[in-house]
């Protein structure tokens, strides 16, 4: 991680970690850095969450891009994946979105993609955290003619829509499903997209008002959706994040269908039909061990990366593989789209259920999760910096791994997107992952809280 910018863009609370004056200074730099011979005046698009600090992140981020040069494309209210797809369809220079994902509202962030549509790599996000925080160069004065223009699109949202309506294969006639919005962006898209696929829906959380974001909803608060597809005995149900790049599901019984998952149904299906690039499916290190055994099983080939969906999109273009995630619903789908798209991967299950006539309880099947247990411990700033350093916390980490063998694994990890430390445990015993995990959790809080 880089000192302005985590796994997943720049983020913090609004107007106090993450101030109009950073974002203006980000959005100069971003420019500075996109600006060369060839392009003067480049094009980037704005989108942006339904977060209340999003107008005010926006306009500053305008006042930065244009006051070095760049002409500023703004199309509201998007999901993340919409801003990725576009930059492309519009052929702009660059996309940002102002977003903190699954956060609540009072975070927010901004999330900057290139002119394929892929996050900035690293090499780029250093530039501009170079610019930002050490002042390497003067920040470029765009005079008379030269300032920045901005436009405001009124058809990013249907344009977005109609791209995925195109990458789905049937029509979801005779499908009743539960959609919950997180009240944030998908909340401009998920109901008209899923109507025009044929399907009766049920809008969940899809009324925002700027402060309710995320808040006992979508894809990190499942229960809500899971009582309500039981009640009302649907297909099934669909959750989103704050910015839909995320998807999580409920079948028709209530349960939790995860995004390893998600992603093994996919993988199996793209298999079957024979667009399964290299018989390889991406993930990461938090990868549950069944997904493992599930690719063993069907003579795939299982690839993890670092826990972020930008090192599992990294690892799918070097290599040539289309699909890849993480359990917590980021799902990419290379084929059509250069980021994780919650509405993308959700519509693509329901293809898989209308085409097999199966439930989605039954398609769960085809993978046989080992008992994983995750406790997220907070701690400061400064203890996310100690833990790299900490001694016994290592100590406890061997502790625990030696007493696992070779019957499950000990994960420790720095959040890259929340002032977290998040200590995940797999094993054959629940009871006893779950008493490992504790005593682990309570190291961490003891040393870094």
């Amino acid at each position: 991680m880089g000192r302005l910018f985590g796994t997943d863009g720049a983020r913090g609370v609004a107007n106090a970690e993450l101030t109009p004056e950073l974002a203006m200074n980000i959005g100069r730099a971003a420019a500075m850095v996109l600006i060369s011979d060839e392009v003067e005046h480049p094009t980037i698009l704005i989108g942006k969450d339904t977060r209340l600090s999003g107008d005010m992140l926006e306009g500053a981020l305008i006042a930065g891009l244009c006051s070095v040069g760049a002409n500023v494309h703004i199309l509201g209210v998007v999901p993340t994946p919409a801003v990725a797809y576009l930059v492309g369809k519009y052929n702009a220079d660059a996309g940002i979105m102002i977003s903190a994902s699954h956060n609540p509202f009072e975070f927010n962030g901004i999330k900057i993609f290139s002119s394929d549509g892929c996050k900035l790599p690293d090499a780029l996000e250093n530039r501009i955290e170079e610019i930002v925080l050490d002042h390497v160069v003067p920040y470029a004065s765009a005079t008379d003619e030269n300032i920045g223009r901005v436009t405001y699109d009124t058809e990013a949202a249907d344009l977005y829509i109609d791209h995925l309506v195109s990458a789905v294969d049937c029509d979801f006639e005779g499908m009743e499903i539960a959609l919950d919005c997180s009240n944030g962006s998908s909340s401009r898209t998920a109901e008209k997209l899923f109507t025009k696929l044929g399907a009766k829906v049920h809008m969940l959380f899809d009324e925002p008002d700027g402060v309710n974001i995320n808040r006992d909803c979508g894809s990190t608060h499942m229960s809500k959706l899971q009582k309500y597809v039981r009640e009302h005995k649907l297909s099934c149900g669909l959750a989103f994040d704050g910015d839909a790049d995320r998807c999580l599901a409920v079948d028709e019984n209530g349960s939790l269908v995860d995004g390893d998952y998600l992603i093994a149904i996919c993988a199996n299906d793209m298999k079957q039909r024979g667009v399964l690039k290299k018989n390889a499916v991406v993930g990461t290190i938090m990868t549950n061990m069944g997904f493992n055994k599930f690719c063993e099983e069907n003579d795939m080939h299982f690839v993890s990366t670092k826990v972020g969906d930008r090192y599992v999109l990294e690892a799918m273009m070097q290599e040539g593989y289309n699909i890849g995630g993480e359990q917590s619903g980021h799902i990419i789908l290379l084929d059509y789209a250069t980021t994780g798209d919650g509405q993308l991967s959700g519509a693509m299950i329901l293809s898989i259920m209308k085409r097999t006539g199966e439930k989605l309880s039954q398609l769960a099947k085809i993978m046989e999760r080992l008992p994983q247990v995750l406790i997220n411990v907070k701690v400061s700033r400064e203890g996310k910096l100690s833990f790299y350093t900490d001694r016994e916390i290592k100590a406890e980490i061997e502790r625990v791994s030696e007493i696992l063998g070779d019957r499950g694994r000990i994960l420790v990890r720095v959040s890259g997107t929340e002032p977290l430390v998040r200590v995940m445990l797999e094993g054959e015993n629940l009871e006893e992952i779950q008493n490992l995990a504790e005593e682990a959790a309570q190291v961490v809080r003891e040393r870094l809280a």
